[in-house]
């Protein structure tokens, strides 16, 4: 399970940008096509916050879908997974959207 080591690299950047302070909510973006499963994160971060200035802290995470590109037929389509084909059938296509992982921003108390 990937998601327990990123989960854990969050929440050492997280602590480490804060200065230690309380921390009230961390808002995330798991993009669908990253790869990396939001509800994990979720079970991983309740876990490796205890203890920690995160303790108590709200995990927000926004999902956005997978968007691509048709190289072939210039076809702009939503992905909802990583099966990468345009409705035309083409598999040659450009991911414009979906893969990103970051942190987008921290409360703190």
């Amino acid at each position: 399970m990937h998601e327990l080591s990123i989960t854990q690299s969050v929440v050492d950047t997280v602590t480490e940008r804060t200065d230690g302070a309380q921390v009230a909510a961390v808002h995330l973006r798991i993009g669908k096509l990253s790869g990396v499963v939001p509800d994990a994160v979720r079970f991983a971060f309740e876990l490796i916050v205890d203890g920690t200035p995160l303790q108590g802290a709200r995990l927000e995470i926004d999902e956005p879908a997978g968007r691509a590109s048709c190289r072939g037929c210039g076809q702009d389509f939503g992905l909802s997974d990583l099966i990468l084909l345009c409705p035309c059938g083409s598999a040659d296509v450009s991911i414009s959207d979906g893969q990103q992982l970051a942190v987008t921003s921290v409360e703190v108390a």
